[in-house]
């Protein structure tokens, strides 16, 4: 028996029982009468968001303030294509990810030599840039009314996109299954290894001569693609795309999902994201007003019983109670 074999989401080379629960769970919403669709593809490409971002936090240690830079930009890059005329949406999907994770290999060059506060600064300087540059080009981005014009083809041919979210639902939900494929493999992979030891010990890394600089670049590229594939779907199926994408709010909002969930869990962004998006949408029908006060006592509530995370703090639980039977 592997020391994970009952742990919750533990990436590992087979799929345990919690992970196929997972996923036939959110196959089975779409049939139970009355479900919300579009909110339950709003938390998966959040939880696509928050997964990438937890390739770098996570797994590397690398913190970032600025992650909605790549968001934004593979939204706008879906939008661009959507509305000059490339309006096939899987191969506008993989070149929006491409553009992302270019822009993040040049980032991860510029900030690979940077720690703690000037990291998190220089991460933040370069999101504010982008978010002020996508309002002030009204001509290019439609500035606070947004791009216009965006409409895309039917998927594969035969599938379009409606009103009621049920081909977006299932359209999100295979894209954000397949990534999840990739980074489990990614993180299980001698790369993976190499980045997590680099996140624990780097001069030990350094010394048996591991190329950490250069991970560090490929994790940040690689991070910021499936950021900017999370950005490309929500254009993609909302057919709309602001300035707002490019927000600091939005980076913060992904932090704190990935700290409620669990840091280096790869789940543990879906599971921060279901509880961040349910929080947010019941109390803001509760006070319109006053909702991101109470959102922030329930989080801080949430994170002072799960330090570390609500998947990290189940894995304790049950490694307490099989100590205890044994």
């Amino acid at each position: 028996m592997t020391p994970h074999e009952h742990s919750y989401f533990q990436p590992s080379t087979r799929w345990n029982r919690w992970e196929i629960a997972f996923w036939l769970a959110w196959a089975a919403a779409y049939f139970i009468p009355g479900t919300n669709l579009p909110l339950l593809t709003h938390i998966l490409v959040w939880g696509l968001f928050a997964m990438s971002l937890d390739l770098i936090l996570g797994y590397r240690g690398i913190a970032s303030l600025g992650h909605a830079a790549f968001f934004g930009i593979g939204a706008y890059a879906a939008g661009f294509l959507a509305k000059f005329g490339w309006t096939e949406p899987l191969s506008g999907l993989l070149l929006a990810g491409i553009t992302a994770g270019l822009t993040g290999l040049l980032t991860g060059r510029i900030v690979r030599g940077l720690h703690g506060v000037a990291l998190l600064m220089v991460t933040l300087g370069l999101n504010m840039m982008l978010y002020d540059a996508a309002q002030r080009a009204t001509d290019i981005t439609g500035g606070d009314d947004g791009l216009q014009g965006v409409a895309l083809a039917p998927v594969l041919g035969l599938f379009r996109f409606d009103m009621y979210g049920h081909t977006a639902y299932w359209y999100v939900l295979t894209v954000a299954f397949v990534l999840l494929v990739l980074a489990r493999a990614l993180v299980r992979s001698p790369f993976g290894l190499a980045l997590r030891g680099a996140r624990e010990n780097p001069l030990r890394m350094l010394t048996l001569g591991a190329p950490i600089e250069r991970d560090a670049i490929l994790a940040f590229g690689l991070s910021a693609a499936g950021a900017g594939i999370a950005g490309a779907l929500l254009t993609q199926t909302t057919q709309f795309v602001a300035p707002e994408v490019l927000a600091f709010q939005r980076s913060a909002d992904v932090l704190t999902m990935l700290v409620i969930g669990g840091l280096g869990r790869l789940y543990g962004g879906f599971i921060g994201a279901l509880v961040f998006v349910l929080l947010h949408d019941t109390v803001a029908a509760l006070d319109p007003i006053y909702w991101y006060f109470w959102i922030g006592l329930l989080l801080v509530f949430i994170v002072t019983f799960f330090r570390q995370g609500i998947l990290n703090t189940l894995d304790k639980l049950l490694a307490s109670r099989r100590g205890e039977a044994v």
